[in-house]
């Protein structure tokens, strides 16, 4: 596993709202007037982002709660990032 994925951790940015729907978020940010629909698979991890587990974390937590036979760390890893570009989370 790459050693930067173990210390990298994400924090959620400030400025967005969010709604808990059955099938995922719904994610507002204020500033922008953006709104952002947040599959199960994408809102977990983006709420485990808040949590200080790195990126190799949230792929072990991922793999345990699904009972997956590999952590999913690419998945992970695009998820991350599509939420970076989002604006939703940022490197902490």
């Amino acid at each position: 596993m790459d050693k930067d994925l173990e210390k990298l951790t994400y924090a959620q940015t400030p400025g967005c709202e969010v709604s808990h729907m059955p099938d995922g978020f719904v994610v507002y940010q204020v500033a922008k007037e953006k709104v952002h629909y947040l599959n199960p698979s994408a809102a977990m991890i983006y709420e485990l982002c808040g949590t200080k587990l790195t990126v190799a974390g949230i792929a072990i937590y991922l793999q345990k709660a699904f009972a997956l036979p590999e952590p999913p760390l690419s998945e992970v890893t695009d998820c991350i990032g599509a939420l970076v570009t989002e604006g939703l989370i940022e490197p902490c």
